[in-house]
């Protein structure tokens, strides 16, 4: 195969390899008062009563080590994304819109490298380590390579195994093309189980006894956003404007309480509400 050149920031992929800038230290935060920010996000982690409130307190963290992107997403036992409402998964993410738009219409979930080849895994890893791999495909580091158009140039992921089979993977990203350093990874990992853990005290069966009550054209709207269609899309398709389309899925966000058309398509899926 010839040598391949692909330009994403400071990082370049020649003859397979991909490299990134030397370890990057935490901008702003001596090794002192990270310690103190990481304490006192364990401290308010006691008194949250919502994830959405345990996951900003873990973005709020992340920020101290320039990491904007965070994905967190929980899968049972040889269960790949959005496979299986069955297993009621709490997702929570905030990955740029149109990179989650993109990455579900490409089907990326189904060859994502960070979710298929990390069940194997036990520490946290560099994405770059995963994509020098020899094991790699080619169509899976192009899930790397679109991602970082999005402005996820550099990242790590974090493997979260539990009791019978359980695996969660929470990722930390950031627009940077430079490395995480050793003590990042570290701080990050153990932010990454407490999150994980704390996630466990939430009941989420007991939301599907509690499901929002969507119109028929709501659900409509949902399953083409579920398949990748864009609000001008599904206004063709359903034969109505492009501003009902997002005045639909508004309500739907709304109902579903969540701030993403992509998440919330991924918990209607969840809880049978849709079925693609």
């Amino acid at each position: 195969m010839s040598a391949v050149l692909q330009v994403r920031g400071q990082a370049t992929r020649t003859s397979g390899q991909f490299s990134l800038a030397p370890p990057m230290q935490s901008p702003s935060l001596n090794t002192g008062e990270i310690a103190v920010e990481f304490c006192r996000f364990l401290d308010q982690t006691d008194r949250v009563v919502r994830p959405e409130q345990l996951f900003d307190l873990l973005s709020a963290f992340a920020l101290h080590f320039n990491c904007r992107w965070i994905a967190y997403g929980p899968l049972a036992p040889h269960q790949k994304l959005l496979n299986s409402p069955k297993c009621n998964p709490r997702f929570i993410l905030n990955y740029p819109e149109e990179w989650q738009k993109r990455y579900f219409e490409m089907g990326y979930d189904r060859i994502d490298p960070v979710t298929n080849k990390s069940r194997k895994r036990a520490g946290a890893f560099r994405w770059s380590e995963l994509y020098n791999h020899e094991s790699t495909a080619e169509n899976e580091r192009r899930v790397f390579d679109e991602a970082a158009t999005f402005g996820l140039r550099s990242g790590i992921s974090v493997p979260l195994h539990g009791p019978e089979g359980s695996f969660a993977v929470m990722s930390f990203a950031q627009s940077l093309a430079r490395e995480f350093d050793d003590r990042t990874i570290t701080y990050l990992q153990l932010a990454a189980l407490h999150f994980h853990l704390g996630m466990g005290k939430f009941d989420t069966s007991s939301g599907s006894k509690n499901l929002p009550n969507l119109s028929l054209r709501e659900k409509e709207c949902l399953l083409w956003v579920a398949r990748g269609k864009s609000s001008w899309d599904i206004g063709v398709i359903l034969g109505i404007s492009e501003n009902t389309v997002n005045f639909h899925v508004k309500n739907i966000m709304r109902k579903l309480n969540v701030n993403s058309r992509t998440v919330a398509a991924m918990k209607a899926f969840e809880f049978g509400i849709i079925e693609l």
